[in-house]
């Protein structure tokens, strides 16, 4: 049985602005200052039809999951988020949750079964919620003062870190799904954001710019050793991830979506969203997800017109091609994951 977790501050909470919510680089550009515009988005992808040749030589692994992504639309007091999940071949399209307000950075447990997210509803905090696949339950687990965002499941599925402002500091946290039981995992005066576990429990990356406000970088915490190092990434980075294998890492590469091979230092920039969105990979690691404003995309997977809206693009790192498929409504696609 989930339990919610009410963390009790250690010293003054400051509350952030409910308008203005911090999440994946639009997070970082609210807490670090960052207010620059994206330059020209990149050259549209490619699209398919639905039986396109892409979709067909995945893996199982990355055919059989699903994504889970949210589609905004309205902006302000009018703002509508609603969170989806949908196969990578642009079937089976089902609606998990929806409200008038935010919905924040889906995470997909390691078997696929359960769905952690934040919301904020107007005036409200943002909460950690998951939701259930097998039952379709939706369970609150994290309701601290302050800002609850970016979730990650431990491999095992028995633990949740995230980040907090519960202690007017945002910082990293680890939750005990069975209990409720959490313990802060970052103490810096920095900004700490962005947790993502490691395949193999052993470790997670995050997003911090302790060495220089505004100029956030990407580092490896142990929990063997309680210490962080630095991933070197040459630049402003945000919003990690690894691979199952710990050979890539699919991040925000300034302002484009990008994917680095750790042993080379090897870096694929995908595209300039619009929209500061990371990449982030397959479970087999072979594709990379992102989503964009890009219009006029010919025909999509969905079948659907994404002229006023955005897509999910699905990206073959080692083909390199891509294909798209559009929003539901013609709204705003934001945070795609990838589940087994």
């Amino acid at each position: 049985m989930l339990k919610t977790a009410v963390l009790k501050p250690t010293v003054n909470i400051r509350r952030l602005n409910s308008t203005v919510p911090i999440i994946m680089l639009s997070m970082l550009a609210v807490l670090t200052g960052c207010q620059t515009m994206p330059n020209a988005l990149s050259k549209a992808p490619s699209t398919m039809a639905m039986n396109n040749p892409l979709t067909i030589g995945m893996p199982a692994i990355d055919r059989q999951g699903y994504i889970a992504y949210v589609e905004e639309q309205g902006v302000g007091a009018a703002k509508v988020s609603t969170l989806y999940r949908i196969r990578p071949d642009g079937s089976g399209r089902q609606l998990i949750d929806q409200l008038n307000g935010y919905i924040y950075a889906p995470a997909w447990s390691a078997d696929g079964q359960m769905l952690a997210y934040s919301k904020q509803a107007a005036r409200q905090h943002p909460k950690i919620y998951i939701y259930d696949v097998k039952s379709g339950s939706h369970n609150l687990v994290a309701n601290a003062e302050g800002s609850n965002l970016s979730p990650s499941f431990s491999p095992d599925g028995k633990k949740l870190i995230y980040s907090s402002t519960v202690g007017g500091n945002a910082d990293i946290y680890e939750m005990r799904l069975s209990d409720g039981d959490t313990k802060q995992l970052t103490t810096l005066p920095s900004t700490e954001v962005q947790p993502s576990y490691a395949s193999d429990g052993q470790s997670f990356v995050y997003t911090s710019d302790k060495v220089r406000a505004g100029r956030p970088s990407i580092y490896r915490y142990s929990f063997a050793t309680g210490n962080a190092a630095l991933i070197s990434t040459g630049g402003y980075a945000a919003s990690p991830q690894l691979s199952l294998d710990s050979q890539r890492l699919a991040y925000l590469n300034g302002r484009k979506a990008a994917v680095m091979t750790l042993t080379t230092g090897q870096v694929i920039n995908l595209a300039e969203t619009g929209l500061d969105e990371p990449a982030r990979l397959s479970p087999s690691g072979k594709y990379a997800l992102y989503p964009t404003r890009q219009s006029n995309l010919d025909r999509q997977v969905s079948g659907q017109s994404s002229q006023n809206g955005g897509s999910l693009v699905i990206h073959s790192l080692a083909g390199n091609t891509s294909y798209a498929i559009s929003s539901k409504t013609g709204g705003v696609v934001r945070s795609p994951i990838w589940g087994h």
